[in-house]
């Protein structure tokens, strides 16, 4: 991936080394850190939300550490800021065509646990996304996961990690969000589960279509870039997370889709670098 000639982005904010955030005052156990391990990569909307572990101390009384920006020698923060960068270019273009301002969200590096408007971000829950404040969360950890235990590597892979949750954000500001979460609070367990698969593919397919209209921008796909791309989407579908968890898989509970189903997606917007076929929730079929 070549993306070393890209800006970096003003939007990140380093939290690595600040402290827990409120971590310890009831915090998870390590069967709930398993647990998160397992289903929670690549979380939605609010990845404490689906796992029940959001703190009964209110946000409010937790102060977030002090932001910095990455230092300038930081390899891997400088890679994510560059990635940042370029799906604020290519999602300003896409906003800007459609009569509307990208509000750019901000991205933190953190280590261990640190507070979020959605309550206590953790390591275990992997990358996510938080509406409440309109920043995405991420462990640089998690990227080891991601080639040793997931084996997944490549830098474009890592990337797409990045785009699958500012896909989240587009889907926020898109008024999409809310209406997905209202309508899961009203519906039963397995067509909330239903609504989230939706949800997340769409993010995947927003992450494909940044892909396509980065590589248009700048040509910085390598040879193979793709491929560990869907290498990563396939191997945190709900169906190989659920079998190496528990030895069986139960469709009516995935909330992210399936291996196929995620890579399905990821190539629908690459293929396209149209958001507009992105659209899971009309789909007859995932």
């Amino acid at each position: 991936m070549r993306i070393d000639d890209y800006r970096d982005s003003d939007n990140v904010e380093d939290r690595r080394g600040e402290g827990g955030g409120g971590i310890g005052r009831g915090g998870i156990g390590i069967g709930g850190v398993v647990l998160a391990l397992v289903i929670s990569y690549f979380t939605g909307i609010n990845p404490m939300t689906l796992l029940g572990i959001i703190e009964q101390t209110p946000v409010a009384q937790h102060s977030a550490p002090a932001a910095h920006k990455p230092p300038a020698d930081d390899a891997s923060a400088r890679f994510v800021s560059k990635v940042l960068a370029s799906t604020e270019d290519v999602w300003s273009d896409v906003f800007r065509q459609n009569g509307r301002q990208y509000e750019k969200p901000k991205l933190v590096l953190f280590s261990g646990a640190t507070p979020t408007a959605c309550g206590t971000g953790q390591t275990a829950m992997g990358p996510f996304y938080c509406p409440g404040d309109h920043k995405v969360y991420i462990d640089l950890a998690f990227y080891r996961e991601l080639q040793d235990r997931f084996h997944a590597p490549g830098q474009f892979a890592q990337a797409y990690v990045i785009a699958h949750e500012v896909g989240h954000h587009v889907q926020n500001l898109l008024g999409i969000a809310d209406k997905v979460q209202h309508a899961r609070q009203q519906a039963g367990k397995a067509e909330s589960n239903a609504l989230s698969v939706r949800m997340e593919l769409q993010a995947d397919c927003l992450a494909g279509v940044w892909g396509k209209r980065t590589d248009s921008m700048k040509n910085i796909l390598d040879p193979g870039d793709l491929e560990a791309a869907l290498t990563a989407a396939s191997a945190i579908g709900d169906d190989r997370l659920q079998q190496q968890a528990q030895g069986h898989i139960v469709p009516e509970s995935f909330t992210h889709g399936s291996s196929a189903q995620r890579v399905r997606w990821f190539k629908r917007g690459f293929e396209s670098g149209d958001m507009n076929q992105c659209n899971t929730f009309k789909a007859e079929s995932l």
